[in-house]
């Protein structure tokens, strides 16, 4: 099998590979969620809303590393299209719970189903046991980056490779800002 590389030479390095399959990610992904606000961030925030315990809004942004500020923008849209509510938590009324809504379920079903379909062609490339490891080792690596460094922004990663240009709110608003609701773009 013969690949296209840089300059056609065949020992390139991790980061081109990997900013190659992110790059494709990317532009399929934000293609095949446009029905959800701001994109695949939204699609992230959405996933971790139907977790049997709903994350708090300041979790949900450590978690994600989206700085609270836009949090709350993007929340604002998911909640105004109907995909999330925030409900207050009863053991302490200044804490917000994130939940998804039934409607916010039902769009969350289409969306996997899409970027699982997104997934199978940037990696058709690759035979079914390559991609399983593929995905397993990259979700191991992507956990200990995450855990030895839990400032890294992985939005900023995919700004950088994607190639978006940066936003007026957190210096990358890029490809993810400026859905759902009108608002200007705030964030990735």
């Amino acid at each position: 099998m013969t690949t296209t590389t840089p300059d056609g030479v065949a020992d390139t390095t991790l980061g081109w590979s990997l900013a190659v399959v992110l790059r494709r990610w990317h532009e399929l992904t934000e293609s095949s969620l446009t029905d959800i606000p701001h994109g695949s961030r939204g699609y992230h925030v959405l996933t971790a809303a139907v977790q049997a315990e709903p994350p708090t809004q300041a979790a949900l942004a450590e978690r994600l590393l989206i700085d609270r500020s836009v949090m709350t923008y993007l929340l604002d849209d998911l909640e105004s299209a109907g995909l999330v509510r925030r409900r207050v938590d009863p053991g302490d009324r200044r804490v917000r719970r994130v939940c998804a809504t039934e409607r916010g379920r039902e769009v969350l079903a289409g969306a996997r189903t899409r970027v699982d379909h997104v997934e199978e062609r940037v990696l058709a490339g690759m035979d079914e046991p390559s991609r399983a490891l593929f995905r397993a080792s990259a979700l191991r690596a992507a956990t200990a980056i995450q855990e030895s460094s839990p400032t890294t922004d992985p939005c900023a990663a995919v700004r950088e490779v994607a190639g978006a240009e940066p936003g007026p709110a957190s210096g990358g608003a890029g490809a993810h800002g400026g859905r759902g609701g009108g608002r200007a773009r705030r964030g990735a």
